[in-house]
């Protein structure tokens, strides 16, 4: 079926999924399965991964989660398990029940994170290691969710830490910014993103192996004025999806003749 859209002809074109790069990833806090298909339905071909936020998946239905994750890939998206869900399993002994009701809910990819536990740098290593092998597709998140203990990270031991990840086995590094974005990695306490920053971990790192979590619209709009609309961003909400991709097509007033 071919899908015609209005006023296609003053759009800036975009890479048809699956994408290499300008990457969506998308927060979901607990959709219904009606209207998270909804959504899809309008907006699923600018959606390249659909993370199940932190341990949401625990206090709903298996039969839902298990239809919103069919759901999802039938929209070519890959929805994957909250890093919070992993950090339970591995806090309790559970890693190997963990990948196991995983790969029963359907899900190809998950996310490995430390953001919460103090997880020994070689554990967490090896569990990206093993979830590689286990056949799961894993984004792996660099960064403390309390600010104290983020800010305890040097950038160096961030962008080694990435690259020890990437080696490892996985597919995308996630900087963290958590749901609100400020405070947090490279934001400061108003949400502003620290460039100097930013500019550092580039010079030391793929950028096509990043997704910058980017909650906040001017936080959006600076890494596509910075970056492009190639950009790989993340924990978008799913009420800014349609805004996000304007915002790379050049069609609101933020960047509005200032792609290409």
């Amino acid at each position: 079926m071919i899908i015609v859209k209005s006023f296609e002809f003053l759009s800036i074109e975009r890479e048809e999924k699956p994408r290499k790069c300008g990457i969506t990833m998308v927060l979901d806090k607990g959709m219904g399965l009606e209207t998270a298909s909804s959504l899809m339905d309008i907006s699923g071909e600018y959606v390249d991964y659909l993370k199940f936020g932190w341990g949401t998946s625990i206090v709903h239905e298996q039969d839902i989660i298990k239809a919103k994750v069919e759901m999802y890939k039938s929209h070519e998206i890959t929805p994957y398990t909250g890093g919070t869900l992993f950090e339970l399993a591995y806090k309790n002994d559970k890693i190997y029940e963990f990948f196991d009701e995983a790969h029963k809910l359907g899900f190809p990819a998950i996310e490995i994170s430390d953001g919460s536990l103090v997880i020994p740098r070689e554990d967490k290593l090896n569990c990206i290691e093993m979830a590689k092998k286990d056949g799961f597709e894993v984004l792996s998140e660099v960064g403390k969710k309390n600010p104290d203990l983020d800010k305890e990270l040097s950038l160096d031991e961030r962008i080694e830490f990435m690259q020890d990840e990437l080696d490892a086995g996985s597919s995308l590094i996630i900087v963290e910014a958590r749901e609100g974005g400020k405070n947090i990695g490279i934001f400061d306490k108003s949400g502003n993103a620290k460039e100097d920053e930013i500019d550092y971990i580039l010079d030391s790192f793929r950028g096509d192996k990043i997704l910058w979590e980017a909650p906040n619209k001017d936080q959006q709009v600076f890494f596509i004025l910075k970056l492009g609309n190639t950009v790989n961003l993340g924990n978008i909400s799913s009420d800014d999806i349609t805004s996000l991709e304007t915002l790379r097509r050049g069609l609101r007033g933020d960047t509005l003749g200032k792609i290409q």
